[in-house]
């Protein structure tokens, strides 16, 4: 095949074919969209802060549109997901427990996620926790009382929290389902019945090289260096892996605009001869979470979005450029803007405190109605009957004159 030179506009639109933000969905979404969509991205990650919706809703919300909050926890009651250590805490695809059980039996190397001390400390009292489970079913860790009202702060988890937390990274529980999004935990053997360490496992070598592939599949495109961050993978010879995939005709190398050498996971092969001839067009226009796989890995984010971006909700309020939880505006392929907003759940409104434009973004008509509709959509989803604006940039100032019920 002679040398495919792409744009960097094209190289982002095969990455959001790849993510499933390319175009605007089509069709209602219905609950089994939950479990496709998550498969597609291999993982979603879990944060709860919940200015506006929590941030796997959102993630979903880009790319399915409108659904029910409960579908997710439906989902993970019915079976259909997991939650582990991936990128980070994430929901996965059951099927997919072989690829994180390595690190579950050892979890001493998962860091400050699992304390051998604090375990080892302990030992009678988890003994005691894990037969009361045995016996009762399933807990939560509101199921316990802290032994100094009061206290707050993961560093003062109360004992029982720090016990299922050590559990659960060691494998021993699971998350069987989630009430008011708080994680509900049974044994690991109810969880995954039949399921034989000895026959099933993975070793860390074959777990990690399915990752790899996952996060080729997953990118779309990418550069050596962004393959190890989609499953938090350390020491990794990606040059070697892609060799490897060369020879077995699973990528293309391409060259991009800017970027240089890059490579397309050949399931976007299809799309390649449309996004060399600049015709692979991106149509959707949306609000991404701070935790999107599109924008988590923030040097891939920059490299290729030209996106700069610092989460800064643990920053002191004094020290914020932005905002406390700012979400990115994704426009036909673009991330043109971030907004700072908090959804007033009592009294229906979506409250954006400021929107800026990304420096070079251009104002235009597609714009300003491609923005409204993203936050219109995103104020629907949310049951938001009203949507106010604070700051705005004067390119897009005629948004305030804008009725969220005439759209």
């Amino acid at each position: 095949m002679s040398q495919v030179y792409l744009s960097r506009k094209a190289a982002r639109h095969l990455h959001l074919a790849a993510q499933g933000l390319l175009k605007k969905p089509r069709k209602r979404a219905v609950p089994a969209d939950i479990l496709k969509t998550i498969r597609q991205m291999a993982l979603l990650q879990i944060d709860t802060i919940n200015i506006v919706a929590r941030s796997p809703w959102i993630v979903l919300f880009s790319r399915l549109g409108s659904f029910p909050f409960p579908w997710l926890e439906e989902s993970l009651s019915r079976g259909e997901l997991i939650e582990y250590w991936a990128h980070e805490a994430c929901f996965l695809p059951k099927e997919d427990f072989a690829l994180v059980r390595h690190r579950m039996l050892n979890p001493h190397k998962m860091g400050w996620k699992y304390s051998a001390e604090w375990m080892a400390t302990h030992e009678q009292e988890i003994a005691e926790l894990l037969g009361w489970m045995a016996e009762n079913g399933p807990v939560r860790a509101a199921d316990f009382a802290h032994p100094r009202p009061g206290q707050s702060g993961w560093w003062e988890w109360k004992p029982h929290k720090r016990h299922l937390e050590g559990l659960f990274t060691a494998g021993k529980v699971m998350v069987s389902s989630r009430h008011n999004f708080q994680r509900v935990y049974d044994l690991t053997h109810r969880i995954m019945p039949g399921w034989d360490d000895a026959q099933q496992s993975l070793t860390q070598s074959e777990a990690e090289s399915v990752m790899l592939s996952r996060s080729a599949r997953c990118l779309g495109i990418f550069k050596p260096a962004w393959l190890a961050d989609y499953y938090r993978l350390k020491n990794i010879q990606a040059n070697t892996v892609i060799a490897r995939w060369l020879d077995e005709q699973a990528v293309t190398q391409v060259e991009v605009e800017d970027l240089g050498t890059m490579w397309l996971d050949n399931s976007l092969l299809p799309l390649l001869p449309l996004a060399e001839q600049g015709t692979l067009n991106a149509t959707h226009s949306t609000v991404l979470s701070p935790f999107d796989p599109v924008v988590w890995d923030r040097r891939r984010a920059s490299q290729l979005f030209q996106f700069e971006y610092r989460l800064e909700c643990y920053t002191p309020e004094p020290k914020r450029q932005y905002g406390y939880f700012v979400l990115p505006v994704l426009h036909r392929g673009q991330i043109v803007g971030r907004m700072d907003a908090k959804m007033h759940r009592k009294i229906s409104v979506l409250e954006v405190m400021t929107l800026w434009l990304e420096e070079g973004v251009r104002s235009s008509q597609h714009l300003e109605q491609g923005i409204w509709q993203a936050l219109v959509d995103f104020a629907r989803w949310q049951g938001a009957t009203q949507i106010t604006l604070g700051q705005v940039p004067s390119a897009l100032a005629c948004l305030k004159t804008r009725n969220m019920q005439t759209n």
